[in-house]
């Protein structure tokens, strides 16, 4: 199994209405976090509350380090297979659940990113995605990452495939089952919501794609089904898990949003090292509130001007998202909106050529419009990066894959478990 990094600091269950406001955990930093014991499932739990969950079983707290180690450096799935325990409580634990999720299906793109659908312990379906990022050594070149991830999948043989190396793996998770905020152009919105992923279920989504791959995850991007800031606790206390428990550094951890009236605020109160990403895909509050219901709630002003104190508070720039939809938010009028919107401000735009998805007319824009738009906030002396899509023979638009696998196979759901 992959060993984690080091947990310093550099390295290291309700449902919501869409602007429903729940409360954050009264802690100012992942490294101050009062212990809670939420256990089982045991997944996501720190070395503290896990040894206190141990000697609660009348067991000698260094079992709680053994644990801590199975779980996230061996990824048992099954106390019963810890052998270090003794047998006979082993045998006791058997039912008692770890928190890991069971593979429903898996697909691989040519260019090696892994879609993956996991069946929760109710039945539930999430998505998560592995995206690796290759680097060509001195003898190829960055086209030669194709052949590799061919051969990962068996498409072509290893011997024959170039030195390309993975330089990094990310991982997109999902914070909720579904969305509630229902945007319009999302395969996600369109399914509808059906609850929180707790911690357990969103660390599992890691450990998932490590395993998988073989290798370490460097990256974590909340950025798959469901609004990460309407599932804050959870979403909290996973990032706390992977950054001390799997030791992926919080400055490779972004957290996406859709913007919640006060909730970019109160997270920014944490100070976390993350990066807040803000999805706002119009240049103005028209179209805005056109493409996404919920901001006829949250004036784009106001959104701003939450970012803006982010900024201020955290000392982190913020970025933002903006899908290209053809015809649309691609012209270089809104460019120039955008540009203004957006002048003086400490934060990075992020271009996304859309991804067509069945249930809308919306597509994605020639590449000499992106080019255009790219260019006029280049001008205007706005960061911006253009995020092309991989996975397109996979699915690749959020929610898509478990959309098309659900219609053709219904997965029926457990009774509470």
């Amino acid at each position: 199994m992959v060993a984690p990094l080091s947990t310093d600091g550099s390295r290291a269950s309700d449902s919501h209405t869409p602007l429903g406001l729940s409360p954050l955990p009264a802690f100012s930093s992942l490294t101050d976090r009062p212990i809670r014991c939420h256990i089982p499932p045991l997944l996501g739990a720190s070395v503290e509350e896990l040894t206190q969950w141990v000697q609660a079983q009348q067991q000698p707290a260094y079992r709680g380090k053994q644990l801590h180690q199975w779980i996230y450096q061996q990824g048992v799935r099954s106390l019963s297979d810890i052998s270090v325990f003794p047998k006979s409580w082993r045998e006791s634990l058997a039912e008692v659940p770890v928190g890991r999720s069971n593979l429903h299906y898996r697909t691989q793109a040519p260019d090696g990113t892994v879609k993956y659908l996991l069946r929760l312990a109710d039945g539930q379906i999430v998505e998560t995605v592995g995206i690796p990022s290759f680097e060509a050594n001195s003898k190829a070149d960055w086209g030669a990452a194709l052949p590799v991830a061919r051969a990962a999948t068996g498409q072509l043989a290893e011997s024959d495939a170039p030195a390309v190396d993975i330089q990094r793996l990310t991982v997109c998770v999902s914070s909720q089952v579904g969305c509630p905020m229902a945007c319009d152009f999302c395969a996600t919105g369109k399914g509808g919501f059906q609850r929180n992923l707790q911690r357990h279920e969103i660390v599992d989504q890691v450990l998932t794609v490590q395993e998988d791959f073989g290798r370490r995850v460097s990256n974590i991007v909340f950025m798959g089904m469901g609004e990460p800031l309407l599932n804050i606790d959870n979403v909290l206390g996973s990032v706390r898990s992977l950054n001390q428990d799997i030791g992926i550094g919080q400055r490779g951890i972004t957290i996406s949003t859709v913007g919640i009236p006060g909730h970019i605020q109160r997270l920014a109160e944490h100070r976390l090292q993350v990066t807040l990403a803000v999805s706002l895909h119009a240049s103005n509050q028209a179209l805005r509130q056109q493409l996404i219901p919920s901001a006829r709630q949250y004036p784009l002003s106001d959104l701003l001007q939450e970012c803006r104190d982010y900024v201020q508070i955290t000392g982190r720039r913020v970025t933002f998202e903006y899908i290209l939809l053809s015809g649309l938010n691609d012209s270089p009028e809104q460019a120039e909106e955008l540009a203004n919107q957006l002048r003086g401000f400490q934060s990075h735009v992020n271009l996304i050529p859309y991804n067509p998805i069945s249930e809308v007319d919306y597509q994605r824009p020639d590449p000499r419009r992106v080019q255009s738009f790219v260019k006029t906030l280049q001008k205007r002396k706005i960061a911006v990066s253009v995020r092309y899509s991989r996975g397109l023979e996979a699915d690749a638009a959020c929610g898509q894959l478990r959309a098309s696998q659900i219609s053709q196979n219904p997965v029926p759901l457990m009774r509470d478990c």
